[in-house]
């Protein structure tokens, strides 16, 4: 696989300001920082990230969740449907850079202001599992204690796995799962 010059440069911002962040906390890191430890511009900074926070709050699974949840039985109590859905979708994704979400959980679970700015990130995701959910026939209530349920039970399993250099991020999110729905999630 080619890997393009922009590529490369989304690599290097994500990669210094990783770096950044960890030594010196992500409030304390400007963009201008991140983008000379990376030797470009601050206007290259925005082309690839909109804000320094989306360099550790971008999301890339929400479409698989959804997708996840829909193929489950609708007989199904809401949440168990949503939690099974996740573990579907969860099964049939790549393995993710570890060290790189690790990281990246970590410097979120560290920052007041990124967990405020994720769990406003999480709403997308759980607006996607609770209409999901209703659209399959679930009561709105039922569908939206499910959705903030599930969301809740995912952030704080990768935060205690971010914390954990053993853990598997699949036994942590599987883990939240069987909390939630029991065997078969």
């Amino acid at each position: 696989m080619v890997v393009t010059r922009r590529e490369r440069t989304h690599e290097r911002l994500l990669t210094c300001a990783l770096a950044l962040f960890e030594a010196q906390g992500f409030e304390s890191t400007t963009t201008a920082q991140i983008a000379a430890a990376a030797g470009v511009t601050e206007m290259t900074f925005f082309r690839h990230f909109a804000s320094k926070a989306r360099v550790v709050t971008t999301d890339p699974y929400d479409p698989m969740i959804a997708d996840g949840i829909a193929t489950q039985p609708h007989g199904l109590p809401p949440l168990v449907r949503a939690a099974r859905g996740v573990g579907q979708a969860l099964r049939t994704m790549s393995e993710p850079e570890t060290d790189l979400v690790r990281r990246r959980v970590r410097v979120i679970a560290a920052s007041p202001a990124l967990r405020a700015s994720t769990f406003r990130g999480h709403e997308a995701t759980e607006t996607r599992i609770r209409d999901q959910l209703i659209t399959d026939g679930a009561p709105e209530m039922e569908a939206h204690v499910a959705a903030a349920a599930l969301m809740a039970a995912l952030t704080a399993a990768l935060f205690l796995w971010a914390q954990d250099d053993e853990l598997p991020v699949r036994t942590a999110v599987e883990a939240a799962l069987l909390t939630l729905a029991g065997p078969g999630a």
